[in-house]
């Protein structure tokens, strides 16, 4: 019987670049939904950008832009990576929609109706100079327990301790580097003490990872409290209903965003919205998250959709984070690895591959240990699976006219490939892609072994023996199709160039079984080639260098508005290594399609180089000539999507139109001079 199934992973936030880490979870995602189609099955896989809150507010005034303009800028970039990643998204929207308004204001007035909602007048800190009440994160201070400077209005970094703001001591603002003040508001708060004995028999049902629901305990444990689902203005999002200038805490309008998404792709395909959300569905709804994000989706989104009349979720899978070569990802290190920059270097497959081997159905953390990945790649892709068509196929084109044999030579080798079709579905269903990548490559070196002990390369050397040679490759390209067609979700783009190759359809789970012969392939071209190791410093010195440009010119200088960590120290002896040299713009030009960047022909006195610099909010390019500035001259060059950047150009100020460039005259009376 077919499954209908509606598939989402957690929502990127508008306010930043796609990562490695976050990767993890549409990987993950993606290969689950790609098998379910790959069976036959209806499922729809939406997502879209969380795109309100505080954060992108004062993002979008630091860049001088609106909102909206950033969270377009910003969506743009997250579906192109994407893309690049092959994930393959039915829908992908955004927050800030009117599918979202409308269904966000109609879960609010369900549960507001229905006595779900709560007012009451609470204290918080506000920022006497920009007018503004501060969230927890956009305070910072001292530690009330240990006294260390510069913490968070939530929790110590240094101890761990966690807090009320209020109990922070010298706090200031992170948006203005203003003193705090208590300002009463009355807010909105959902009950979710309303829903907590159905909330324990949910999350006690087999709806969620048995860790997951031991985690949950400690809430009912405590009791559960109701949770304040507003925030004043200013705020970016959805004003409340019936209350100006009271708007969706981001947190309220976010898990909505997912059914605000299906919608939109309901209304533009025709597919029933309302059969998936009706409370006795015989459809699925299914959520992909991190485990750091549980209590929303586990108990608040649960609580919300039952207390609007809709239904709940059948199952939440939590996954763990990305370490890479065993530790947090480290921007100094170069371990800090945007989507982008992977992209320049590497075919995302590799990534999606090892993703898929390391991951498993519980929320254990996975490590991206770089020298293991590139050794992986080499063997099992490049190594195994794609070497079985290599191998063969030339035998096939060059003696065969590109023609299979008519009959299988090896019937019972075929058929113990088949047959583990059910047993691989079942990891797969159970999102256990580690143990089903160890029984595919398994079954890749059973395939390497018969080749290696039926030796066609000699057999054709030897007269009368052409039969053989075309039995022997004929079982070889079978086999891999077999293979292909179970990698097939996690290798989406080389199983369609496999499928080319062989000159077959789209590979379905049902085809599996049947052989193809008597059947012409194409000529072979190689699917997939090595890792080599200067492919896997380029993308550490990149990632090194991207972080380096984003501090030096997009963020503010080190004051308290600076709420965004900093990379990791360096020592003296790094920074010495660095030589900065005074250049002068001889020309400069508008990239085109870059937001940003400005093309820098710079001298420094021993011949031009050409920067890519992000300093187009600041500058007209006709304003840069004949000025001076500070470039880091011994920069690796960094090919770029626009052509290559042979340095970096550093400028002062916070950002937006106020950023820097030296003047000559301010660069003689500096004693400044062009080496």
């Amino acid at each position: 019987m077919q499954r209908k199934i509606l598939v989402t992973s957690a929502l990127p936030y508008a306010n930043g670049s796609i990562h490695l880490g976050h990767l993890v979870e549409y990987i993950q995602t993606d290969v689950w939904v790609r098998f379910q189609k790959m069976r036959g099955n209806e499922c729809h896989y939406v997502c879209a950008d969380d795109a309100h809150g505080t954060p992108i507010m004062l993002h979008a005034q630091k860049l001088d832009i609106t909102p909206e303009q950033l969270i377009a800028n910003i969506q743009e970039e997250h579906e192109a990576d994407f893309a690049g990643f092959a994930i393959n998204f039915d829908n992908f929207h955004s927050t800030h929609s009117p599918e979202n308004k409308a269904l966000s204001s109609q879960v609010y007035l369900a549960n507001r109706d229905a006595g779900h909602i709560a007012t009451r007048t609470i204290s918080q800190a506000y920022d006497p100079e920009k007018e503004m009440f501060l969230p927890d994160r956009f305070i910072k201070g001292e530690c009330p327990k240990c006294g260390v400077a510069d913490q968070y209005g939530d929790n110590c970094e240094a101890c761990g301790a966690t807090y009320d703001a209020t109990e922070l001591k010298n706090p200031v603002s992170a948006v203005s580097g203003a003193t705090p003040i208590t300002k009463d508001s009355e807010h909105y708060f959902f009950k979710l003490g309303d829903f907590e004995e159905d909330l324990k028999q949910w999350t006690r049902s087999g709806h969620l990872q048995e860790e997951v629901s031991h985690k949950l305990n400690e809430w009912f444990e405590s009791g559960l409290k109701d949770w304040d689902i507003s925030r004043d203005a200013p705020y970016f999002g959805f004003e409340i209903p019936d209350a100006p200038n009271k708007f969706f805490y981001v947190w309220l309008d976010a898990p909505i965003g997912y059914l605000a998404s299906f919608k939109n792709y309901c209304d533009r395909t025709g597919v029933d919205f309302d059969e998936y959300l009706k409370p006795d569905s015989t459809t699925e709804m299914i959520h992909f998250i991190g485990k750091d994000i549980i209590n929303f989706h586990a108990l608040f989104w649960p609580a919300m959709l039952q207390g609007a009349g809709f239904r709940r979720p059948n199952a939440i899978y939590a996954h763990g984070f990305l370490t890479v070569d065993g530790k947090k990802m480290s921007k100094s290190r170069g371990t800090f690895i945007k989507a982008r920059t992977y992209l320049d270097h590497l075919n995302p497959e590799y990534l999606r591959y090892y993703f898929a081997a390391k991951l498993g159905s519980g929320i254990d953390d996975i490590d991206l240990n770089l020298e293991d990945f590139q050794s992986r790649i080499n063997s099992d892709l490049v190594g195994k699976v794609v070497n079985i068509a290599s191998r063969c196929a030339g035998f096939i084109s060059k003696r065969f006219d590109g023609k299979l044999a008519s009959t299988l030579s090896e019937q019972a080798l075929f058929d113990d490939f088949v047959n583990q079709a059910d047993t691989i579905a079942n990891k797969m269903e159970n999102r256990e892609f580690g143990q089903a990548m160890r029984d595919i490559m398994a079954l890749a070196d059973k395939a390497n072994q018969y080749i290696d002990e039926m030796k066609p390369w000699a057999l054709a050397k030897e007269q009368g023996k052409d039969q053989q040679v075309h039995d022997i490759c004929t079982m070889g390209i079978n086999l891999f199709r077999v293979l292909i067609a179970y990698l097939k979700p996690v290798l989406p783009t080389t199983a369609e160039q496999a499928e080319d190759f062989l000159n077959i359809e789209p590979i379905l789970w049902s085809d599996i079984a049947t052989p193809i012969l008597d059947h012409k392939i194409n000529p072979f071209k190689a699917l997939m080639t090595r890792i080599e190791t200067d492919k896997i410093i380029a993308i550490q010195q990149a990632s090194k260098e991207t972080m380096a440009v984003e501090q030096a010119v997009v963020e503010k200088s080190k004051t308290a508005t600076n709420i965004e960590p900093v990379a990791d120290e360096i020592s003296f002896d790094d920074f010495a290594k660095i030589d900065l040299r005074i250049a002068k713009i001889v020309n400069a030009e508008h990239v085109e399609e870059a937001n940003k960047l400005l093309k820098l022909t710079l001298d420094i006195g021993l011949g031009e180089k050409q920067v890519f610099a992000g300093i187009k909010s600041a500058y007209a390019p006709e304003d840069l000539i004949g000025k001076l500035t500070v470039m880091v001259a011994n920069l690796a060059p960094r090919k770029m999507r626009f052509g290559l950047s042979e340095g970096m150009v550093l400028a002062a100020g916070p950002g937006g139109k106020d950023l820097f460039i030296l003047n000559p005259d301010d660069g003689a009376q500096a004693g400044m001079r062009v080496k």
